[in-house]
């Protein structure tokens, strides 16, 4: 489930000024959304690029491309309406006018937006997920309970999206029932807030790996091989890494270039990944050869715990080296290996800590992802196929 952190930046916010400062720093801290007034969306469109949602004073449309307008991303219900308790909720929702124009335009990316003042407005807000692709709640007095109950009601008929004030808030909102908010507005002007905001979301979304040791059983010279440097556009920390190995069933963690040495600087934003052939773990829980690597992929960076992120391939750098079959039995009693550079520079995970593959001996213990499953094109499958 992919979460998104959408931010307030309509006239309640402050003076045009106010808000372009707010919108400046949610676009560069990496919101996906800001919501704003109708008479904004052009303005913002000249900040930068993000997802744009408008409140609509109840009149929505779809401009023709040839028009000069610019329209938003998704035209927002509720502001000076019955969503914010400006206008009465009718007695027979049937008779809303919100929910009329939701229906009236339900061929346009549309939402609605409901302050849960009690129990009434927790009701239209339901009434509302049902007509709309995003449903904006605020609590108000109340703001776990509404959520929660809202969660279990309202499944995926929409994107549910929660007010928040703080990253905390926001963790929490990501969290609840375990499902969760699918987005939440946020309300800052904090520029610190608004990144740990976005920090947060991306952690939500992250795979926890079990990672495990095996031992080595084998550690020995081979000839020159192309190997593949992966140089990424994101500084790694001294316990990061990356999955790379010559069967998809068992990857080898292998850490970043972050360490000094007499001889060579460091490179924290480098892997040493091994020979063309061997895989690499990317987010969506598949694997690329290093051969297919480009500038622009996604590759998934690991933690000595097992915590991953993601890191954009700045480029692949393949260069013809000496190389070590590095071979490790796992707890399964199942034998995995990979080709990694015969360099000092090479670090495995151990239970000792960083080793350089140069100093591996057959007995020691190294850190692996293993999972006994067979990957077509990087995708896992259920089939027999025998790697050797």
């Amino acid at each position: 489930m992919t979460r998104s952190v959408w931010l307030k930046a309509d006239d309640e916010v402050g003076d045009w000024e106010t808000r372009k400062r707010r919108i400046t720093a949610g676009l560069e801290a990496g919101v996906d959304w800001v919501l704003v007034d109708e008479s904004d969306v052009d303005r913002v469109e000249e900040l930068g690029a993000v997802n744009i949602a408008a409140f609509s004073n109840g009149d929505v449309h779809v401009m023709e491309a040839e028009e000069e307008a610019i329209t938003s991303d998704a035209t927002i219900v509720g502001k000076d309406g019955e969503g914010d308790g400006t206008v009465d909720l009718p007695s027979d929702f049937s008779g809303s006018a919100d929910l009329s124009t939701l229906r009236r335009n339900g061929t346009t990316t549309d939402g609605g937006y409901v302050r849960i003042f009690d129990e009434d407005y927790e009701a239209f807000a339901e009434a509302v997920a049902a007509e709309a692709d995003f449903t904006i709640v605020i609590g108000e007095d109340w703001q776990i309970i509404p959520l929660e109950n809202l969660i279990a009601r309202v499944g995926e008929e929409t994107q549910l999206i929660t007010g928040v004030q703080t990253a905390e808030d926001a963790r929490t909102a990501y969290e609840t029932l375990e499902h969760g908010a699918d987005g939440v507005l946020l309300d800052t002007d904090d520029i610190d807030e608004i990144r740990k905001t976005c920090e947060v979301r991306d952690a939500v979304g992250r795979e926890q790996l079990d990672l495990q040791y095996a031992e080595v059983t084998a550690v020995e010279q081979t000839g020159s091989a192309d190997r593949v440097c992966i140089d990424t556009g994101n500084l790694m920390e001294h316990d990061e890494g990356m999955l790379v190995g010559s069967m998809a069933r068992g990857l080898f963690f292998v850490h970043a270039e972050t360490a000094e040495s007499p001889y060579v600087a460091s490179r924290p934003f480098r892997v040493n990944a091994g020979a063309v052939h061997a895989y690499v773990r990317t987010p969506d829980g598949g694997t690329k050869y290093l051969s297919e690597l480009q500038s622009g992929d996604e590759v998934q960076v690991v933690d000595s715990e097992g915590h991953t992120r993601e890191a954009i391939v700045g480029r692949a750098k393949i260069e013809k080296r000496p190389m070590f079959r590095v071979q490790a039995e796992t707890e399964d009693g199942d034998r995995i290996e990979t080709l990694l550079q015969n360099a000092e520079t090479i670090k495995v995970h151990t239970r000792e800590g960083r080793t350089a593959v140069t100093d591996l001996e057959p007995g020691d213990e190294l850190l692996v992802y293993y999972e006994d499953t067979a990957t077509h094109f990087g995708e896992k499958i259920e089939e027999s196929i025998i790697e050797k």
